[in-house]
């Protein structure tokens, strides 16, 4: 598989490239953003690891053109800032998880497999659910016949909710599934992303999808 790292720092990236290299993977380093959405645009690559500060042209910028240009590559965002407010910055750009710097080289490789299982996974047949209907491979949405504008991590958690249906879901199981986190302090971001999509899937229905159990977590559910 074929990994993309964009990384301005010439050390960090020749650390990710030579543990990556020993896992088996075929790795390629550009050192600036414009070079690096260049080659994610026209190179054949399995996943984009992704600094939200580079030169020429920012992470956030990058992921987000990547999106607009249909391509739902995985994007593993690298940041120095792990606040809810930059880590929610990332993944409404598209970004598909993060990890906060300095990290340890077994947890960026967890999540690079992680996100290479996920991306295997979304080659599939359309999902449904009432009257939603869920594209994995294009990662479109529709609600009846209209179409819904989700991003890549709104996309994943009505995902996962569609394809457990009339079962509660915890908060650390979506976590794990969706984040693939495992720990309390995350449940803030899934509270944001969960009222995101109600936003987008249930507000302008009458039949409500997305239910809250209170202290359980979240159902997907008719009525």
């Amino acid at each position: 598989m074929k990994i993309l790292v964009v990384e301005d720092e010439k050390k960090v990236a020749g650390f990710i490239k030579r543990g990556l290299e020993e896992d088996q993977y075929e790795v390629m380093v550009t050192y600036d953003g414009a070079e690096g959405l260049k080659q994610a645009l026209a190179g054949d690559f399995s996943l984009v690891i992704l600094d939200v500060m580079l030169p020429k042209k920012d992470g956030l910028a990058v992921v987000k053109e990547l999106r607009e240009a249909g391509k739902h590559i995985p994007v593993l965002m690298l940041t120095a800032r792990g606040t809810t407010d930059d880590i929610v910055s990332g993944l409404d750009a598209g970004s598909d998880d993060y990890l906060t710097k300095p990290f340890a080289f077994a947890e960026l490789t967890a999540r690079v497999r992680a996100l290479l299982r996920r991306g295997e996974q979304d080659r599939g047949a359309e999902i449904h659910f009432a009257d939603l209907r869920l594209d994995p491979v294009s990662h479109k949405v529709w609600r009846g016949d209209k179409e819904i504008d989700l991003t890549a991590k709104e996309y994943g958690l009505l995902e996962y909710l569609v394809r457990n249906p009339n079962t509660v879901l915890s908060r650390a199981m979506i976590a794990e599934h969706v984040w693939d986190y495992a720990f309390d302090s995350f449940t803030n971001i899934i509270d944001v992303y969960v009222n995101y999509l109600r936003k987008k899937v249930d507000k302008d229905y009458p039949t409500k999808l997305i239910h809250t159990v209170r202290g359980q977590g979240y159902i997907l559910r008719e009525g």
